[in-house]
């Protein structure tokens, strides 16, 4: 993708919006669509405002992980061939939050809801002062996840991280980083694609995750038969099979669900709900949960007779010294079927079996200071949060606006069943 320098002049800008135009017809070029599970080189990836991925190819387009292509100026005027492209990450600034930008050799063109604004294009260094033109590849990077909102420039060998804030550039060079034809942050993590490869990389230190990486794409990000994840024949469990083995949600709004082996995070809709091992995330629990609760910036798991403690953020890290023993850490014996604590609260509320056990987690040490025969003789999981208490029992859940509507004398309550907009599961 990286493209020679050809100095800026006349002939260079009527080469420039010439090569904007669609690309010509199949019929009078025969020009033939591409078939990304062919395994191609895309020239950019990035999300739209919806979350919807976009794959760049020659002139044409891919919506999402599945689906036929299209050519990019049946959904982006003025430009055909991009060379790089991402999604403005920018709370609190309505001109250019969740906007696409698209680059084409010294050019830079920015859509909302794929209509170009006004003012646009623009050469790359009146917009993003330091930048060089012709990139190869370009990634959005949240504060949080870097030291301020940010963007990462990819050009051979050379990263620019450009803060949004400052308009500044600070150029790296990351030797376990290979050079980029295309780059994506997807659920949190950061990609980079070299064919039809693909890298872990982390965004501040360039470190590439160990594992087995490069990976096919053509196994995760799109659907293509025969290639695992993305195995055009795959189909979502119903929701009437879904059980839950543990549910939490963080202090920074981070909800996830554990079942077996794998987890899913709930409140990315805008990335869709997709199921990991735990171990992508925990690698220190294996095998799956017996229940997660969250408190003050740090994530509790249960398992067996051992707890994990991992700090919350952009990335969990276990605390260390553990595991430790469950009657160590919270005062009881396993197993547990159970547990959760709402926000602000200091008590972690441990059930086994139709018992419910309250453990002072301010206290040390920690010790049951109550005790709850529960209506319900058995508990999968349980979540509390800003909007009250859930249940879940196989495939129902119950609500309750208290811990203290949960004992076996109160009020009966009613099952619901979960649905496909909670969970990434369908309809019988």
């Amino acid at each position: 993708m990286t493209q020679l320098f050809l100095p800026l002049c006349v002939a260079c800008l009527a080469l420039v919006f010439t090569s904007a135009a669609p690309p010509p017809t199949t019929q009078t070029a025969e020009v033939a669509i591409p078939d990304r599970c062919d395994g191609i080189e895309f020239d950019a990836i990035t999300p739209d405002e919806q979350g919807k991925h976009l794959f760049f190819k020659d002139g044409f387009l891919w919506k999402g992980f599945r689906g036929p292509a299209q050519r990019v100026a049946e959904s982006f005027s003025d430009i055909g061939r991009v060379d790089a492209a991402f999604r403005m990450h920018r709370e609190g600034s309505t001109e250019d939050h969740d906007h696409v930008y698209l680059f084409q050799d010294e050019m830079v063109f920015r859509y909302f809801n794929q209509t170009l604004q006004e003012g646009f294009p623009k050469k790359v260094e009146q917009e993003f002062p330091g930048v060089p033109c012709h990139l190869d590849a370009a990634v959005e990077c949240p504060k949080g996840e870097c030291s301020a909102d940010s963007v990462l420039f990819f050009k051979g060998s050379e990263v620019y991280h450009y803060d949004v804030a400052t308009r500044t550039v600070k150029k790296k060079v990351w030797p376990q980083v290979p050079p980029c034809t295309s780059a994506i942050r997807w659920m949190e993590h950061y990609y980079c694609f070299q064919g039809h490869n693909f890298t872990r990389f982390h965004p501040v230190t360039g470190v590439v995750v160990v594992g087995a990486y490069p990976k096919d794409a053509r196994a995760y990000f799109m659907g293509c038969p025969n290639y695992g994840h993305g195995s055009g024949d795959h189909k979502l469990p119903l929701c009437s099979e879904v059980k839950l083995d543990a549910i939490t949600s963080d202090d920074a709004g981070k909800t996830y669900f554990f079942t077996g082996p794998s987890y899913m995070r709930l409140d990315t809709s805008r990335d869709g709900k997709h199921a990991f091992p735990v171990t992508r995330m925990w690698p220190e629990v294996a095998g799956g949960v017996d229940a997660v609760f969250s408190y003050q910036d740090k994530m509790y798991f249960i398992k067996g007779d051992q707890v994990f403690i991992y700090l919350s953020g952009a990335h969990y890290s276990l605390i260390e010294g553990y595991p430790k023993t469950l009657q160590e850490e919270l005062g009881v014996q396993g197993p547990v079927d159970a547990a959760f604590a709402c926000p602000g609260d200091h008590t972690a509320h441990i059930i086994q079996g139709d018992q419910m056990k309250d453990v002072d987690l301010s206290a040390t040490p920690r010790t049951v200071t109550k005790a709850t025969t529960l209506r319900h003789a058995k508990v999968d999981s349980a979540l509390c949060g800003p909007d009250g208490l859930k249940l879940f029992v196989g495939s129902s859940y119950y609500e309750y606006t208290a811990t203290s509507e949960l004992g076996a004398g109160q009020v009966e309550r009613m099952p619901s069943p979960i649905t496909p907009s909670m969970m990434a599961c369908r309809r019988d």
